[in-house]
């Protein structure tokens, strides 16, 4: 059995360099909700450095609330801001010697893009339209995921150790009851039912069915640095190979 761990980086929250040794795929935050372009070349070079998949991080131009505020843009205007800001991300990659291997929206893109069908639709063709060997991330069971393999891209289904979930699939909302993990035996339970038994205990108790095709590490959490070590010593324990497919 293997899974990929990706961890979102280049956000200024420290702890890069040791956080890129323990995961298989890194996300980039590619300036409109954090990092510039020196702290993407930066983090582009410590990807390469240890043989991790490079992947973008594009959001909404929201650097105020660091990507998490709703936002309701014309799918033009979203459609413009996620190609360039693949293509920001790309021309450090490719110069650089490397690939840009996936796009995984951020915050409140990522959220919306799992529940909205058009804007689903719009990220996944702009992906496509922008370089169709791109491997697309999105929530577990979210429309994200259909668009894309509707546009005929290989998309992964996301999980999270670290947050919670509701009934119907979808993440508790940052900021409400149940949002966030914060205990280390909770965190490290909740990834092995999701790896190894495809579930995973929503807030209300009920148990639901969700797909890990990768496991995300947040870097911004207070021990997020300490809970990759933890976890990726549990998946060696379970025999689980970490790796990027």
């Amino acid at each position: 059995m293997n899974i990929d761990l990706n961890a979102d980086v280049g956000e200024g929250c420290g702890g890069d360099a040791e956080l890129l040794d323990l995961v298989s795929s890194a996300n980039i935050a590619c300036g409109w909700h954090a990092g510039d372009a020196d702290t993407m070349r930066k983090t582009v070079l410590l990807a390469l450095e240890r043989g991790v998949a490079i992947g973008a991080h594009p959001s909404f131009p929201d650097r105020e609330h660091f990507g998490r505020r709703e936002m309701r843009l014309p799918m033009e205007t979203v459609r413009a801001g996620l190609l360039y800001q693949l293509g920001a991300l790309d021309a450090i990659v490719r110069a650089e010697g490397g690939e840009l291997r996936h796009v995984k929206p951020h915050g409140a893109l990522y959220n919306q893009a799992a529940r909205e069908p058009e804007l689903a639709k719009t990220l996944a063709r702009a992906i496509r339209d922008y370089n169709p060997a791109l491997r697309a991330i999105g929530l577990a069971g979210g429309c994200f995921i259909d668009a894309c393999r509707a546009e005929g891209l290989e998309a992964w289904q996301e999980t999270f150790a670290d947050r919670g979930y509701r009934a119907d699939g979808s993440l508790v909302p940052r900021g409400s009851p149940g949002d966030l993990l914060t205990e280390d035996a909770a965190m490290l339970a909740q990834a092995e039912d999701m790896v190894l038994r495809q579930s995973v205990a929503a807030a209300d108790g009920q148990r639901i069915a969700v797909r890990a095709d990768t496991l995300c590490l947040h870097g911004d959490g207070a021990h997020a640095l300490r809970f990759a070590r933890l976890l990726r010593r549990r998946l060696k324990t379970l025999g689980v190979d970490v790796r990027a497919g």
